[in-house]
């Protein structure tokens, strides 16, 4: 059983050991399954929440808070967590930013600036940047983009 979920996706020891419990596997024996599975490198905590950490952060655009999420839900334990975001720094974190607000900046380029401020500012939010980072990107992305000055008024934003 085990194998076959492995062969579908890579999963994280929690998640084998949720599986074998809801099929009323003894818990000593799913313990001596596991061990020997983590032994022989097909249940890999560690390489999971790295390679899905990097996947997630790449491809979907999501800030570090938004991957240790997915990464808790997996079953992956804090310090593996912490341990695979220490591939995403800030830095990585604003270039993903800024190439999200960019893309969806030329569907919303018709509407006025206080709107797409809060539209653009609210997709990082739903991805988990945290707010300060979110402004700062859009307030970036807008004047690169030869909007005009958003001052310290932006639309009740």
């Amino acid at each position: 059983m085990c194998l076959r979920m492995l062969d579908q996706r890579a999963r994280s020891r929690v998640e084998l050991a949720s599986a074998l419990v809801k099929r009323g596997v003894p818990d000593d024996a799913a313990g001596r399954v596991l061990d020997r599975f983590a032994e022989v490198g097909l249940i890999d905590d560690t390489a999971l929440a790295s390679t899905l950490a990097g996947a997630v952060h790449r491809e979907r655009g999501l800030a570090r808070r938004a991957v240790a999420a997915k990464l808790r839900q997996r079953g992956l334990d804090d310090e593996v967590v912490a341990e695979a975001l220490t591939g995403i720094d800030s830095d990585d974190e604003r270039r993903r930013g800024h190439e999200l607000v960019a893309r969806r900046r030329r569907a919303l380029s018709g509407l006025p600036i206080p709107v797409q401020t809060r539209r653009l500012v609210g997709l990082l939010a739903r991805k988990g940047y945290p707010s300060g980072m979110a402004f700062e990107i859009v307030r970036t992305e807008l004047a690169d983009a030869g909007a005009e000055d958003l001052g310290e008024d932006s639309g009740g934003i």
